[in-house]
């Protein structure tokens, strides 16, 4: 580990705490490493210092898949403008940033682990459960986005499938360190995905059964404080009109309100849903069609009783306001996934004066009982469960994942490491629309329906069997 870094990283981290103080207490963001590590509880400062830097660097993940995937498209001037086509390029400034907020995670742990907690006596399980799992989780990230990165400073290019690998040590690391059941339950869901996004089928499904014997509806959040500047960036680019949603989403648009003006909601990371969408993608690929369908209506059911904020006034959203296009802000317009499905009403709410909305804010769906009874093959389960995952995952930064994108390593890095060469075209499989295709749609005014012009999901299961798609497969 570079010394340059360390300091930054001390900078950064001790400019957001309010525990470093001098002896007439004000707040001394230039102190040197060795003071901080002389301090008192300089554990608890950094602990709190990282969970800041993972707030603000998973917002940056998370606004930026979601204009990379079909669930929103930027319709204003901020955030990327080639992310949507898609288009990336080994020379863009966001694919850079994302990579070193990954290393930025990874070290900041790592100096916690093995710098801070040996100067700091006080140094408790629940410090050490905190870093490890956001170590993990940078490891999750760069398996999930990325062909392949470095997983130690200057080192060679790791490949997506052995960071995922990695994230899987350090849970095993975390795990004994967990101290409640929903605590248990996050560690064994984040496994649950690692090992679901590397196909290993029956790993995954220990995983997410062992989760779901310690919680069948816990959830893990990563908070934003406006108090102390710690501050959503997606938020704001979800709540006011930069994003539009594809319109057969639009009812679980803004996931990240405010109900007043100071108001920083918090981002999921992890939630039992996942691991009932693990299980019946599991039993669908031995073809256990009745199998599914009971884990898709015990996902429901629970779906269903995750909180719903009311009284949202979303009213200055006009689903257009002078950006790009223009999106269905009438609630009497019906929706088709493409120009081969089913028009389906009740996608698009009516946020026009006077209403108010209400949203679900940990999970939702439009998928209903009826839908989950009428399957009856295994394509179209398949294709249910990815709708779910896209809709519950919704502006999570889940999506380019499960449609098998991937970002390249970046230009300096590919400079640095031996084998960076081989990792400087991003992964857009060859099934992926381009020129915006992933978020095209026509309107019908006189007739009062929407078309999505891919439906994605579908897409999905008609190349299962590519290695970038549907793991399990």
């Amino acid at each position: 580990m570079k010394l340059k870094y360390i300091s930054l990283i001390l900078s950064t981290i001790l400019m957001g705490s309010c525990d470093l103080v001098t002896p007439d207490e004000i707040i001394n963001p230039n102190v040197d490493e060795s003071t901080f590590l002389s301090s008192d509880n300089p554990m608890d400062t950094w602990v709190n210092g990282t969970e800041k830097e993972f707030a603000l660097h998973l917002s940056d993940f998370v606004e930026l898949m979601e204009i990379l995937s079909d669930n929103y498209f930027n319709n204003y001037t901020r955030s990327s403008k080639v992310f949507d086509v898609p288009q990336l390029l080994f020379t863009d400034a966001d694919v850079t940033k994302l990579q070193r907020h990954i290393g930025a995670l990874r070290e900041m742990a790592d100096y916690g682990l093995n710098t801070v907690a040996s100067a700091d006596s006080k140094t408790t399980t629940a410090d050490r459960f905190h870093l490890l799992y956001i170590k993990a989780y940078s490891f999750i990230l760069a398996g999930d986005f990325f062909r392949a990165l470095p997983v130690k400073n200057a080192g060679e290019a790791v490949e997506w499938n052995m960071q995922m690998k990695q994230a899987m040590e350090v849970l095993d690391e975390a795990l004994p360190l967990a101290q409640t059941n929903e605590d248990k339950a996050f560690v064994h869901t984040l496994y649950a995905r690692a090992a679901h996004r590397i196909g290993d089928r029956e790993l995954s499904v220990t995983h997410a059964r062992q989760a779901l014997s310690f919680s069948q509806d816990f959830f893990h959040q990563v908070q934003f404080d406006s108090k102390n500047g710690v501050l959503s960036g997606v938020q704001e680019a979800i709540w006011s009109d930069w994003f539009q949603p594809l319109p057969r989403l639009d009812f679980l648009d803004p996931k990240y309100f405010q109900m007043n003006s100071t108001e920083q909601r918090p981002i999921t990371i992890a939630k039992a849903e996942e691991n009932y969408l693990i299980l019946a993608e599991a039993e669908l690929a031995s073809n256990h069609i009745a199998e599914a369908k009971s884990q898709l209506t015990a996902l429901l059911k629970l779906v269903q009783s995750r909180p719903v904020q009311t009284g949202i006034n979303d009213q200055l959203e006009g689903r257009y306001n002078g950006g790009l296009k223009a999106f269905p802000n009438d609630p009497s317009y019906r929706v088709q996934a493409s120009p081969n499905d089913s028009l389906r009403s009740g996608l698009i709410i009516d946020r026009r004066p006077p209403h108010l909305i209400a949203i679900p804010y940990i999970s939702g769906t439009s998928v209903t009982q009826s839908m989950i009874e009428r399957l009856d093959n295994h394509d179209s389960a398949l294709e249910l469960v990815y709708l779910m995952r896209q809709e519950i995952f919704f502006a999570e930064g889940r999506r380019p994942a499960d449609l098998g994108i991937r970002l390249p390593l970046c230009e300096v890095e590919a400079a640095k490491v031996s084998n960076g060469s081989k990792y400087t075209e991003a992964w857009i499989p060859s099934y992926v629309p381009q020129n915006y295709g992933l978020d095209d749609f026509t309107i019908d005014e006189s007739a009062k329906t929407v078309t999505i012009t891919h439906n994605m999901n579908r897409v999905i299961v008609e190349n299962a069997h590519a290695v970038e798609v549907a793991p399990f497969e």
